[in-house]
């Protein structure tokens, strides 16, 4: 965990950039990236561990579903606020990644 501690301290620290980022990433790319290989988990293991299906899990994972804020404290609640950020940090990241695909669409 303390990997993972010091990945999600990174994320958090780095959040104001990543609102003004010219592409931020989605915050299931930085489970899928970061977080789960950290654990050692697969989407079926981290699905059971958060209480959702795997298919909800797979589809915010692979960027076509959002971190909502059931979700998100979900994550808080799995990972801890010392290790997973708090829901706060996850919704951050989401909103930073939306509205970047808003202003894309809207250029």
């Amino acid at each position: 965990m303390a990997t993972l501690s010091i990945l999600i301290t990174w994320i958090i620290i780095d959040m104001a950039e990543t609102q003004n980022m010219f592409h931020p990433p989605h915050p299931g790319e930085t489970l899928r990236e970061d977080v789960l290989p950290a654990l050692g988990l697969n989407v079926t293991s981290a699905a059971r561990a958060l209480g959702v299906s795997r298919v909800t899990l797979s589809r915010v994972l692979n960027g076509r579903a959002g971190i909502s804020p059931d979700m998100a404290l979900r994550i808080e609640s799995w990972l801890g606020l010392e290790n997973g950020g708090s829901a706060e940090t996850w919704l951050t990241q989401q909103m930073a990644y939306d509205l970047w695909k808003a202003r894309e669409k809207a250029a």
